[in-house]
């Protein structure tokens, strides 16, 4: 029985791992050995840092809400309270792109959350 080779495939595997390493710098683009260590790195970064970007967004949208209910004499968590409270159902996301880009809707909703604190505080 003739004797196989496995260079076309070792090739093959070669050029998947250099070509995912494009745009490394020095070594880490060109050399297999290196290279592989650098992409399967690479890999555990991107798997990560895929839940930490939700979590780094919810706080950015977090940040904005606040910044945007200030500007209404509320804080975040009083204006959250206030929205549960009036039945809005927004989540983080909508309501951070209301507070850039719609300063009059957002001025809306913390009104609509200001009078639903009032009337619970006289309630209570």
């Amino acid at each position: 029985m003739a004797r196989v080779k496995g260079g076309p495939r070792a090739h093959a595997r070669h050029r998947k791992v250099i070509k995912a390493a494009k745009g490394y710098y020095g070594r880490r683009k060109s050399c297999f050995r290196t290279a592989v260590q650098a992409v399967e790195k690479a890999g555990q970064y991107a798997y990560r840092d895929r839940r930490t970007k939700k979590r780094n967004f919810r706080a950015l949208w977090i940040q904005r809400i606040n910044a945007a209910a200030r500007l209404h004499d509320l804080k975040y968590s009083t204006l959250m309270y206030g929205l549960k409270l009036s039945g809005i159902e927004l989540d983080r996301k909508s309501l951070s792109e209301i507070a850039i880009h719609d300063e009059a809707g957002f001025a809306a909703i913390a009104k609509t959350a200001q009078t639903a604190l009032d009337k619970q505080a006289k309630a209570a």
